[in-house]
């Protein structure tokens, strides 16, 4: 009786980097360009293969930031975002992606390391309206990381770290209005943020001039959770009838 013997197939493990900022107001994506086939010259998120099989994933992350972007491991803090191993996704075989999310503020001009051709921030609008293509499936991590980043700000106060020390409640509105991608009303945010116990607290009786009537000053207060969150309201895409 012949026995077939199973051999497990070959699987290729790689991890790409979702690194989200703000710049000039509007939430940017660091993109590289790719020095080499596939999708050479093609913008695509930094990362790449394990090093070694003895390497830990988190490891291999920080190591493709900083060998990509010459981001080192002090700039920002990876956290795991999803898996991707969709059959087809990379021409040179079965390869699964780990990727990894960060958002921070003050972010520098990355520079090109020895795997990419050019780094850059690109604003992330760009990318999720499709007007810059991206290789492999990198869109879609980059749609999947900006989600989560946009329901970070509805339960934590990560928000407050985009601002200054002291800040007014336009100026943090602002922030959500650039990651959400939406405009937000003024009166029902503040009435929101002033909810939220501890998320932000009065600086004094300082005031910073806006142009019109001076804005009262706040800084981030002990609160990291928010509770009750800053939930988005999601525009509806269909029109009333007869509109």
């Amino acid at each position: 009786m012949q026995v077939d013997v199973w051999s497990p197939p070959s699987v290729l493990l790689t991890v790409d980097l979702v690194i989200l900022t703000l710049r000039e107001g509007r939430l940017c994506v660091l993109l590289v360009e790719r020095g080499e086939d596939p999708f050479q010259g093609m913008p695509a998120l930094p990362g790449g293969f394990l090093n070694h099989a003895g390497e830990e994933i988190v490891d291999a992350a920080h190591r493709e930031l900083s060998e990509e972007t010459a981001l080192g491991a002090g700039w920002v803090h990876l956290e795991q975002l999803a898996i991707y191993g969709a059959a087809g996704r990379d021409p040179r075989g079965r390869v699964v992606s780990v990727a990894h999310l960060a958002i921070a503020p003050g972010l520098p001009e990355p520079v090109a390391g020895t795997d990419a051709k050019d780094v850059s921030w690109v604003p992330a609008e760009t990318v999720l309206s499709g007007e810059v293509e991206l290789a492999f499936d990198h869109r879609r991590i980059v749609t999947d990381g900006i989600e989560r980043a946009r329901t970070k700000l509805e339960f934590t106060a990560l928000a407050t770290a985009f601002c200054g020390e002291l800040f007014t409640i336009v100026e943090l509105q602002k922030v959500y209005e650039a990651v959400w991608g939406t405009e937000l009303d003024t009166r029902n945010f503040y009435r929101k943020v002033q909810a939220v116990k501890g998320f932000i607290i009065p600086a004094g009786s300082g005031r910073r001039s806006t142009g019109g009537r001076p804005a009262r000053l706040y800084r981030a207060g002990p609160k990291t959770v928010l509770y009750p969150p800053l939930i988005r309201t999601v525009p509806s895409t269909t029109e009333k009838e007869g509109e």
